[in-house]
C-alpha cells in the first residue's frame, strides 16, 4: 500500500503542477482574445475554475504530509510561458491556441480518472468529492471547447478574409 501511497502522492503534485501551467498558458492566450468575446469569457471563467483546483489539489496535499512540487511547478509554468509567448508570433493563435487547450483539457480528464481510481483504492473519501468536482470542471470545459471550436475557427476566417491582423 506504500507503494500506492507514493504513486497517489507523485499524481497529486503532478495535477497541481498541471493546474499551475494551465493557468499561466490561459492567462497568457487571455490578453489576446479581445476579438473573442464568447472564448475570452469561457476562458476567464476557467481561470477562476483552475485557481480553486490549484488551491483544492495543495490542500490535499498540505492534508497528506505531502506539498506541492515547486520544481515540477516552476517547469511546468516556465514551458506555459513558452507556449504563450510563441502564440505571439503565430497568426493563427486563437485557433492553435483553442486547438492546444481542447488537448490539454482531456490530459487533465485522463488525470483526475487516474487519481479517483487511486483515491479509492487508498480509501481517501474526503479526495474523492474534490477530485470528481475537479474532473467534472475540467470535463465541462473540453465540451465547451468542442462546441465552439467551429463558432472560434469561422470568427478567426473571416477576420483572416477580410484583411485584419491577428493583433488589432
Amino acid at each position: 500500500m506504500e507503494d500506492i501511497r507514493d504513486h497517489y502522492l507523485a499524481w497529486l503534485r503532478d495535477a497541481h503542477a498541471m493546474e499551475e501551467q494551465a493557468l499561466t498558458m490561459m492567462r497568457g492566450m487571455l490578453s489576446r482574445l479581445e476579438h473573442y468575446p464568447v472564448l475570452c469569457a469561457r476562458m476567464e471563467q476557467h481561470v477562476a475554475e483552475t485557481e480553486r483546483q490549484a488551491a483544492a489539489l495543495r490542500k490535499l496535499l498540505e492534508g497528506r504530509d505531502s506539498s506541492s512540487s515547486v520544481m515540477k511547478d516552476t517547469l511546468g509554468k516556465a514551458t506555459a510561458l513558452g507556449q504563450a509567448m510563441g502564440g505571439l508570433f503565430a497568426d493563427d493563435e486563437v485557433v492553435k491556441g483553442a486547438m492546444a487547450s481542447y488537448t490539454f483539457e482531456h490530459m487533465e480528464i485522463s488525470a483526475y480518472k487516474v487519481l479517483i481510481s487511486t483515491a479509492a483504492v487508498l480509501e481517501d473519501s474526503t479526495a474523492i468529492p474534490v477530485l470528481e468536482q475537479i474532473l467534472a470542471e475540467e470535463q465541462a470545459m473540453a465540451d465547451w471547447l468542442s462546441d465552439h471550436m467551429d463558432q472560434t475557427t469561422r470568427i478567426f476566417l473571416a477576420r483572416d478574409e477580410a484583411g485584419i491582423p491577428a493583433r488589432r
